[in-house]
């Protein structure tokens, strides 16, 4: 049995089967519903359910509480139909929708950025390519059925003078693929990822000023970004606010002080959280999604494209909104959601 899912405002429709996830059945038929971790973890995906039956499997509540859901709130990556189902959604335009592919990748290169940072480069078949908007990410297939996720940190055309994936994977100490990654990983490994997935890219159809917001190596979509507005030249005003803990976890650093000199509507701020006597820090401090409240009280006007921790774009989506007049279809948003954090799912 299927059933039919409309969506609304923009009339398209699909039809999901009685025991599909909404959002695995959009993906399949190419229709553009937002979304970020796919596990029920980001909440980026979250929508308003206007017509139908819906029910949930395992999510956090942070995803989508107990309130939001009695209210009417659903999550696409975790929600099955069980009639046929109105949806009030915003969504990426059909020409967006690049195909999903599995393909087998070489590592080229491991470049340790950090201490905890190593970027990655992968070689894709010779025969094939990737199609990708900057600001994607791929899965790792790994052999016992689990997926690991990672954006490329490299723009689409970057392939025409360095073809290969750039990725920026951070050690999560115990990590089943990181222990990998900062071990026994080698060049020449042959891997195999999926994608691309995400609704996070640049919205080229706005002329609004954009604040650009990471913390940690969620700086890797949005190096993407930068590239693609360079290349694009695109002019709107544009600020990153990149946070770590300790200056070195802003691991290009030099990177990004060379494009705010090549790309003259781009500013560049870094913020540190806890920085110690000995890091001679001499630049802003405190928590970076409080440090864009500092300098724009009044963001109604903007784009942000946060991407990082979960608290940190959490608490961004919901002080910007509550605090700055941010309109909320104005934030974009990826959650880097690691398995420490899907395991709290109820």
């Amino acid at each position: 049995m299927s059933f039919n899912v409309s969506v609304l405002p923009s009339g398209r429709s699909f039809t999901a089967e009685a025991d599909e996830p909404l959002l695995a059945a959009a993906i399949r038929q190419g229709i553009g519903l937002p979304y970020g971790c796919k596990d029920g973890a980001c909440g980026s995906c979250k929508c308003k359910k206007l017509e139908g039956t819906v029910t949930h499997g395992t999510h956090q509540r942070k995803a989508l509480s107990a309130e939001e859901e009695a209210s009417g709130f659903i999550l696409t990556c975790c929600g099955v139909a069980h009639s046929d189902v109105v949806l009030e959604s915003r969504q990426v335009t059909d020409e967006s929708a690049f195909p999903i592919k599995k393909m087998p990748v070489r590592v080229t290169s491991l470049t340790r950025a950090s201490g905890d940072v190593m970027i990655v480069r992968l070689q894709l078949p010779a025969s094939d390519v990737l199609k990708y908007h900057a600001g994607q990410y791929v899965e790792f297939l790994l052999r016992d059925g689990d997926r690991r996720a990672y954006s490329m940190a490299n723009a689409p055309h970057m392939q025409l003078e360095n073809p290969g994936l750039e990725l920026h994977i951070r050690h999560m100490t115990g990590g089943k693929f990181t222990d990998h990654v900062f071990g026994a990983m080698k060049e020449k490994e042959i891997l195999r990822i999926e994608g691309p997935y995400g609704s996070f890219f640049l919205r080229e159809d706005s002329d609004k000023p954009m604040v650009l917001l990471a913390s940690g190596t969620g700086f890797a979509p949005i190096k993407a970004l930068i590239e693609q507005m360079q290349h694009k030249n695109i002019t709107r005003p544009a600020v990153l606010y990149w946070g770590g803990r300790r200056p070195a976890d802003l691991y290009m650093h030099d990177w990004m002080q060379s494009k705010v000199l090549e790309m003259p509507n781009l500013r560049y701020v870094p913020v540190i959280s806890d920085a110690l006597p000995e890091d001679n820090w001499t630049g802003r401090t405190g928590f970076v999604h409080q440090a864009v409240l500092q300098d724009l009280p009044d963001l109604s006007g903007y784009q942000v494209y946060a991407c990082g921790a979960p608290v940190v774009v959490e608490t961004a989506r919901d002080e910007y909104s509550a605090l700055a007049g941010l309109p909320a279809e104005e934030f974009f948003a990826d959650a880097f959601t690691s398995e420490a954090d899907k395991a709290g799912a109820v």
